[in-house]
């Protein structure tokens, strides 16, 4: 059995104004009538193969959790501190030689079959002692995410060579046409004793301080609660830059899954696109216009003269913007996303 851990944080403000703070984008049904994170939790529904997720997640996210999730076991984290202690927490709360699947709760995946050969790569690799990332094979220059080399062929994918961080123009061009470099996209599947080893030898620090939360935390049915005190000293770190960056035992397997981070506005556009979705809410005009989307909560969008551009009416917030600055959404004041 694998054990799925679904990571819910982050505020979304890319996909700003249609997710804020109070309706974060994993809870959002973007892409069909279930939310991101509906649609996470059903790709690892089949229980002959995986156990009930755990889900570890802030909060202020535990009442919208409720209402979308079928059973699962819930971790509230204290405070936010990146996913490297997220997932440790999940992998303390488990026997060592629980495979686990490490899941964000807002990325769309458009094919399924892909993704569970994937996992079954990854699980062969992770039985071996491998901490194991999924990359995703490059379709375009991509300069918003991050990289991962290829090296070594290993029996169902590679050791990883080197994480690169997101590249500019140039450099994106150089590694798609190099055929050695994928997608980090972000899912991760490894033994949970193997994960605690690797994270104890590269940030003794955090370990220590999560074991701390553990022990001090209390359960109230299939919520557990870390304590607050140690958890709170940890230094905020992703998994990549805290341990598969800085561990001998990662390994790459590639897997061509019709994946997306759902990151901005136009890479929901292209997962619409490739979905066979509506790019237009109900109502909209355009008149010599093309390569556009409309989102509306009400309001009917017109588009004239305009080409690339993605419009948002969203309560009394309207955006607008040209796809190819999709991701300087997240530059507006705060002020302005509120």
């Amino acid at each position: 059995m694998i054990q799925p851990v679904v990571l819910c944080g982050g505020s979304g403000t890319r996909l700003w104004p249609l997710s804020r703070p109070d309706r974060p984008k994993p809870f959002l049904p973007l892409l069909g009538e279930r939310t991101l994170f509906q649609q996470t939790l059903d790709r690892t529904a089949d229980r002959s193969r995986f156990s009930d997720p755990i889900i570890v997640a802030g909060g202020a996210h535990t009442r919208m959790i409720a209402n979308q999730a079928g059973p699962h076991h819930l971790i509230v984290e204290p405070d936010a501190k990146n996913t490297a202690p997220a997932i440790a927490l999940a992998a303390a709360r488990v026997p060592r030689e629980t495979v686990l699947l490490v899941c964000p709760s807002d990325h769309h995946i458009g094919d399924e079959v892909a993704f569970l050969e994937g996992i079954e790569a990854a699980k062969t690799l992770a039985e071996q002692g491998m901490l194991v990332c999924f990359g995703i094979a490059p379709d375009r220059p991509e300069t918003g995410y991050g990289y991962i080399e290829r090296g070594e062929a290993l029996e169902t994918g590679h050791v990883v060579s080197r994480f690169v961080e997101k590249p500019d123009s140039e450099a994106a061009e150089r590694y798609l046409a190099s055929g050695k470099f994928v997608w980090n996209g972000g899912i991760f599947l490894f033994r949970a004793g193997d994960y605690l080893d690797e994270l104890a030898k590269h940030r003794p620090d955090m370990a220590t301080l999560v074991d701390e939360a553990v022990a001090g935390g209390r359960s109230e049915g299939d919520t557990f609660y870390p304590g607050a005190a140690p958890f709170g000293e940890i230094s905020s770190e992703s998994v990549d830059y805290a341990v598969m960056e800085a561990t001998e035992r990662a390994a790459v397997v590639s897997a061509d899954m019709g994946w997306s981070d759902i990151g901005d506005w136009n890479a929901l556009m292209l997962a619409r696109e490739a979905a066979g979705l509506d790019l237009c809410a109900s109502g909209t005009q355009s008149v010599e216009a093309g390569g556009i989307m409309t989102v509306s909560d009400g309001p009917q969008i017109s588009v004239v003269g305009l080409n690339d551009v993605i419009v948002v009416a969203d309560g009394d917030e309207v955006l607008v913007l040209s796809r190819d600055a999709a991701q300087s959404v997240r530059q507006l004041k705060p002020a302005d996303r509120t």
